[in-house]
């Protein structure tokens, strides 16, 4: 990857990851017949929380360096995710990389809240960890669909081939299966059962305050950044915009939509049961295997 390119993979996913949920909130507002906050409020959020004192429940090292981790990790997933028509990584297989460290900040997230002592931080890290458990495997099946058509698990080699070749059933079933589990990979209503502030009152996050509380929630809208991203680059390629700049700012239209509608969903959408959760996303995982199973055929 260049540097260029990485240099604006890294702007775009810390710079425009708090406007995207500051436009979900507007429009989230509006449906609820509400002024609703302005598009800047998440900046304002995050400088104000980096401003305040930073207060710890706990002597911890863990409880202390996992926010860090946490943003640094979904930073590289960032630096990792196509976003227009970007250069290839240079990484064999980015992929395996880009699963790594999305777990691994997901993890810091988790251990973070367990090492707090907090017995409602304590519950929503054992729900992050179900919610891992059952997201995750639907995303790693539809980039093993990709793989399996590109024959390649560079990044960068999926979207080319779909851009060359047009869609496939595999591909749109792939497809499908990440759009019908990213409300959930985002965190989203009614998949917000990790934070459920009416339950758990914001669950692991509900011990951090000040640079920590910051850090971990611009690391949170990174993460919903890029795997928006990662789907419109994958799996919804279209149109190839020349020079470069333009598929930025294609690409960047298209996770707007999605912001949208996710923004749509979580405003009409009550909160789900942990079970009636799980049950949901064990059908969405049936598409996704689909899917794979289409792309192993050749279909």
């Amino acid at each position: 990857m260049s540097v260029g390119t990485m240099v604006v993979n890294g702007a775009v996913a810390l710079l425009l990851a708090p406007m995207f949920d500051g436009i979900a909130r507007k429009i989230r507002a509006i449906i609820h017949s509400r002024k609703g906050p302005p598009i800047t409020q998440p900046y304002i959020d995050i400088l104000k929380l980096l401003g305040k004192e930073d207060l710890r429940c706990t002597a911890s090292v863990v409880f202390r360096f996992a926010p860090t981790i946490a943003l640094a990790s979904f930073l590289v997933v960032a630096l990792l995710t196509p976003m227009g028509a970007s250069p290839s990584t240079g990484v064999p297989g980015d992929m395996v990389t880009w699963i790594y460290f999305l777990t691994l900040g997901a993890s810091a997230i988790i251990i973070l809240a367990a090492a707090s002592g907090n017995p409602f931080a304590q519950s929503g890290a054992a729900r992050e960890i179900m919610m891992l458990l059952s997201v995750e495997p639907i995303v790693v099946a539809a980039l093993i669909t990709a793989a399996v058509k590109s024959e390649s698990m560079r990044l960068t080699d999926m979207m080319a081939w779909n851009l060359a070749n047009g869609p496939s059933v595999s591909m749109v079933s792939a497809g499908i299966a990440f759009l019908l589990a990213l409300q959930a990979a985002m965190g989203k209503l009614p998949f917000d059962i990790p934070e459920a502030e009416s339950e758990i009152v914001d669950g692991p996050l509900v011990e951090l305050s000040g640079p920590n509380l910051a850090t971990v929630k611009l690391a949170l809208l990174i993460r919903q950044l890029v795997y928006c991203f990662l789907l419109v680059q994958i799996f919804v390629p279209w149109p190839a915009l020349s020079p470069w700049p333009l598929s930025v700012i294609a690409a960047l239209v298209k996770v707007l939509i999605l912001f949208g509608l996710a923004a749509v969903i979580e405003a009409v959408s009550p909160r789900l049961r942990i079970d009636q959760s799980m049950v949901y996303m064990s059908r969405v995982l049936f598409v996704a295997l689909a899917a794979l199973t289409f792309a192993v055929i050749g279909v």
